[in-house]
């Protein structure tokens, strides 16, 4: 009995299996194939892709300063590999869909016998549209519409096909097709937003904000989802706001608040933020804006994007000039929690452009900075920033320098008791801030605030007491406190930051030092401490009198030039005229403070300053500029000019001519952008006439004195790069297996005649001897010698047969001893200026 029921069992299992074959069209197959397909692998499939989904809107980070797209999806522009998938879900979606159509399509007699295969195809497109490879989503949107012509799905696969031509930027292709699909009648609701959702986004993309209102609306208005309906609503307000047409956005805006909580209330908040900026304040009714962005601050729903709303107060405050106020509210909306770095950036610049407008540019240029840093390169705006806070770097080298060399040249004029009780002063006041913060037990607060003591003030009788920080021993001190505090003891090594080199100090022991402070023995204390670090040598003090003169000299340019700050160009150029500088900047300081007088209408100081140029430099090309401004422009009379002229002179190797033109140009120039230019062209001179180490001394002269210029830029990279090359180059021992020499023959500077000469019989030799490949020139090694090259010589006894001809030739007699040498050695004697060296060792 127990084998006939087994019997019975495995017939029964044949005949069920021979039933659901996916080659017999039987009622059993049919319904068993799209039963399994439907409720085990698309289910499956279809719960991976709605997870990929939720992770990518998690992911994406809307940018509610541009125009958001319809879709959020983030386009990743990095390349995968053929076999590789962005995302695990959308690729497990994608192998369910395959693993469908695999084992439970039934074509039979080419026509699908499975009502579920189409939905299949219509995952596998959605997975791979995801997984952002859309052409082979487009073959299967296609493969629906070509095979499934009557599926319930042609609908929803031609809308997602028109998609997938918008990612491949066949926006005009999708816009025809989705017209033809929104003239069909039996589109349901959803599809026909989702169709008119695409179409809008097809006229962005084409940049048709015009067009793309209508499909939107209606795309709102049909759309189930009321996520879909207020990113649809808040996308058409802005439209109508890139359109100029506030009174329409609003409207739209107000949709998107009217839905509250029924939509991400992301999209709430930025609509009342949108509406804010649309404000009108010339209406009269500035309150109820001030009592809406007060109740949104106050909401604690809000907390999340305070950032946006502390941002839009201060801009609220700014439109009213109160500048104190909004100051405050971009600051709060920069300390606020926020993923939106653009936000951060606009917060920073706001506030670096405020500082810059009140010429506080040290400032300026730290914000600046963070603006840079939270801002993408791509955008437009990052280079015109990025251009204004290099224009910053001069101000501040230049203000640091003019501080720093006051306040030291103050206390320097000052007589030893002045000294004496100034720093007694000071450390007095230092030790009572020391006792005072043992005694209160604050520690810790000194510690985390690096407010130790006062700093030291700067010297100055004349005028208020300024600050000089890095004079401030105790700052230094905590400053130094405070990164143990961090970091712990560190040794002194390469990436500090990283690896096990931390020794090992807990924060009481830190605690324990500072408390262990002797006041009575501690140099920090003692005012002798401060006082033997002042300058007292007069080289060293004309040096900083030489710099802090020039800096005072190129602040008045900059201010004057190239930000027409004329007030503070006029303050910056009477102190250096009155601290009387070197006589080569008093002339170009006159002359540019005259033209500061003139654009601030400070005309009774104008008319003194051009007497004064006028009276006693009546000769020089200011007074000829005062008496004629239209001189300027008259050409021969401009600094380029005269930069061709010695440029022509380098050419020429006339170097000691270009060095002494450039010195009297530099001169005659001094402030002037030519300079650097000068500076460099002087700089190469002196390598070409003197070599290698008067080379390395020029162009570090040049990158200290004007590190922001292309030309000190340059010559930092030449002295960081080359020179280190150069000076590893030596001289080579010359054979018979070299190739390529020069023939040289000597001569001092006073036998330029007879060099001449010789140059002249050498390319007569070359003409009758038709010697093509070979030919000849001047060149200068130093001050005192010029060669007579011959060029193009294969090899040592080419160079030595050749000099043997010119001598023993009747027609051409040359007496004069030469020197064969090869290419690769002529290039290092001409460099470091070894000529004798070269003799001795090889000749």
């Amino acid at each position: 009995m127990k084998i006939f029921t087994r019997i019975l069992f495995l017939i029964f299992i044949a005949c069920l299996g021979l039933s659901c074959s996916r080659k017999k069209n039987t009622f059993l197959s049919r319904n068993w194939h799209a039963m399994t397909t439907e409720y085990n692998t698309l289910y499956n499939g279809n719960l991976a892709l709605e997870k990929g989904r939720e992770e990518l809107n998690n992911n994406y980070a809307d940018n509610y300063w541009d125009i958001l797209p319809v879709e959020r999806m983030q386009i990743d522009e990095n390349i995968t590999l053929p076999d590789s998938v962005r995302n695990q879900n959308f690729g497990y979606a994608e192998e369910k869909a395959v693993k469908a159509i695999q084992r439970h399509s039934m074509l039979i007699k080419g026509k699908e016998q499975n009502p579920q295969i189409d939905e299949a195809y219509l995952l596998l497109g959605k997975a791979r549209y995801f997984d952002q490879r859309f052409i082979p989503a487009l073959e299967a949107f296609n493969y629906i519409l070509h095979k499934y012509p009557g599926s319930d799905n042609i609908n929803h696969a031609q809308i997602w096909r028109e998609k997938t031509n918008m990612r491949l930027d066949n926006n005009r292709l999708a816009i025809t097709n989705l017209k033809r699909i929104l003239e069909n009648f039996n589109l349901e609701e959803q599809d026909y937003a989702d169709a008119n959702a695409a179409l809008a986004q097809a006229y962005i993309n084409m940049n048709h904000p015009d067009s793309a209102m209508v499909p939107l609306e209606r795309a709102a208005e049909f759309t189930g989802k009321n996520n879909e309906k207020g990113r649809y609503y808040f996308i058409l307000g802005q439209l109508h706001n890139q359109l100029n047409e506030p009174k329409l956005a609003n409207a739209a805006f107000d949709e998107v608040i009217d839905l509250n909580r029924k939509s991400p209330r992301v999209y709430m908040i930025n609509a009342y933020i949108q509406k804010a900026r649309n404000f009108d304040y010339n209406q009269g009714s500035n309150y109820q804006l001030r009592e809406m962005l007060a109740e949104l601050e106050e909401n604690r729903e809000n907390r999340p994007f305070l950032d946006k709303i502390y941002f839009q107060i201060g801009e609220y405050y700014s439109k009213l000039d109160s500048t104190e106020i909004a100051t405050k509210y971009y600051n709060k909306s920069l300390r606020a929690p926020s993923s939106d770095k653009y936000l951060k950036s606009i917060n920073y610049e706001i506030l670096a452009n405020m500082n810059f407008d009140n010429s506080n540019y040290r400032v300026a240029s730290l914000y600046f900075d963070s603006t840079l840093a939270n801002m993408s390169p791509r955008l437009r705006e990052f280079r015109s920033i990025s251009k204004k806070r290099n224009n910053l770097e001069d101000i501040i080298q230049y203000e640091d320098i003019a501080e720093q060399n006051d306040s030291i040249l103050r206390l320097a004029n000052m007589t030893r008791e002045e000294r004496i009780a100034y720093f007694t002063n000071y450390t007095n006041k230092l030790k009572e801030a020391y006792t005072e913060e043992v005694l209160a037990g604050q520690n810790d607060l000194a510690l985390s605030q690096n407010n130790f003591g006062p700093a030291i003030p700067v010297a100055n009788a004349a005028g208020p007491v300024n600050t000089f920080y890095f004079y401030n021993p105790a700052r230094i001190a905590n400053g130094a406190r405070e990164f143990v505090r961090i970091w712990g003891r560190r040794t002194l090594a390469d990436n500090w930051r990283w690896g096990d080199n931390t020794i090992n100090v807990s924060q009481e022991q830190v605690q324990q030092e500072f408390l262990e402070i002797d006041i009575q023995t501690d140099p920090r204390f003692d005012a002798m401490t401060y006082i033997s670090q002042i300058p007292e040598d007069r080289y060293t003090l004309d040096s900083l009198t030489r710099d802090r003169d020039f800096a005072y000299y190129q602040l008045g340019i900059i201010y004057s030039e190239k930000y027409n700050e004329y007030g503070l160009a006029a303050e910056r150029l009477e102190t250096l005229l009155r601290n009387t500088p070197e006589e080569r900047l008093v002339l170009p300081a006159k002359y540019n403070l005259y033209k500061s007088y003139q654009a601030t209408g400070r005309l009774r100081e104008m008319e003194e300053i051009k007497q004064d140029i006028l009276n006693n430099y009546p000769d020089s090309r200011y007074a000829a500029y005062i008496r004629n401004p239209q001189s300027l422009a008259v050409e021969g009379n401009s600094p380029d000019d005269a930069y061709d002229e010695v440029y022509e002179l380098f050419e020429d190797q006339q170097y000691a001519e270009v060095i002494e033109e450039s010195n009297q140009l530099i001169t005659q120039y001094t402030g002037d952008e030519i300079v650097p230019k000068l500076e460099l062209l002087k700089a190469m001179a002196t390598g070409r006439l003197y070599g290698l180490d008067e080379y390395k001394a020029a162009l570090n002269k040049l990158a200290l004195d004007y590190p922001q210029t292309e030309e000190g830029k340059k010559a930092q990279n030449i002295y960081n790069t080359a020179i280190p090359q150069l000076q590893k180059l030596d001289l080579v021992a010359e054979d018979s297996l070299q190739t390529g020499f020069k023939l040289l023959f000597s001569f001092n500077s006073a036998q330029h005649e007879e060099m001449l000469a010789l140059k002249e019989k050498i390319d007569k030799a070359l003409e009758d001897l038709d010697y093509k490949k070979l030919s000849t020139s001047v060149d200068t090694y130093d001050p005192d010698i010029n060669f007579v090259t011959v060029h193009g010589l294969q090899n040592k006894m080419t160079a030595l047969g050749f000099a043997e001809l010119l001598e023993k030739n009747d027609n051409y007699r040359v007496k004069r001893e030469a020197i064969p040498v090869s290419d690769q050695n002529y290039r290092i004697i001409q460099i470091k200026k070894n000529l004798q060296t070269y003799l001795d060792k090889f000749n």
